[in-house]
C-alpha cells in the first residue's frame, strides 16, 4: 500500500457497530432495558429525548445530536426549548422534575469533583423517587455509550430531506 492510500485508509471511519454486531446489540439490549425502566418510572419520552439531547450536546456528538433532536421534537418537544437546553438553568422554561433529570444526566456526563457531583445528585434527590433516579442514571450511561460509539465511529450526518 502506498503513502496516500494508508493515510486515507487511516482517515476512513471505523464502524464499530458494524464491525462487532454482538456488543452493539448488546448495547441496544441495555437501551430497551433502560426504556422500560423509564417508563415504569414514569418517565416520558420526550424527558428521556431531552436528556439525550442534553447528553449529545456536551459529548459533542453530532450524529446523536442530530437523531434526538428529531426524536425529541417528535414526542412533542419544542424547538424553543432545544435551541436552550445547554443554558437550561438561566430559563424558567423547564419544571421541577425536568430540571432534577437535566442535573443528573449532566453529572453523570461530566463526572465533575465528589464535592460537586454529591450536590447536585442530593439536591435531584429532593425531586426524584428512587425508580426515575435511577432510570435516569442508566439512561445517561446508556447515551453516553452511544455517543462514544458514534464520535469514535464518526458516524455521518445526512441532510435532512425537508
Amino acid at each position: 500500500m502506498d503513502e496516500m492510500s494508508q493515510e486515507v485508509s487511516l482517515a476512513a471511519p471505523f464502524f464499530l457497530d458494524k464491525s462487532d454486531t454482538a456488543s452493539w446489540k448488546a448495547l441496544n439490549g441495555l437501551s430497551l432495558k433502560v426504556k422500560e425502566a423509564a417508563d415504569a418510572a414514569g418517565l416520558d419520552t420526550m424527558l428521556i429525548e431531552l436528556l439525550n439531547v442534553r447528553i449529545s450536546q456536551i459529548n459533542g456528538c453530532a450524529f446523536c445530536l442530530d437523531m434526538h433532536s428529531r426524536m425529541a421534537l417528535e414526542a412533542g418537544e419544542t424547538s424553543q426549548r432545544l435551541a436552550v437546553l445547554s443554558t437550561w438553568r438561566e430559563t424558567e422554561l423547564f419544571n421541577d422534575l425536568e430540571s432534577a433529570a437535566l442535573s443528573v444526566a449532566e453529572a453523570a456526563t461530566e463526572l465533575p469533583d465528589s464535592e460537586t457531583r454529591i450536590a447536585e445528585l442530593a439536591m435531584s434527590r429532593l425531586v426524584l423517587d428512587d425508580a426515575q433516579f435511577s432510570a435516569i442514571q442508566w439512561a445517561a450511561i446508556a447515551m453516553n455509550a452511544f455517543n462514544r460509539v458514534s464520535i469514535l465511529s464518526q458516524h455521518p450526518v445526512r441532510p435532512s430531506k425537508k
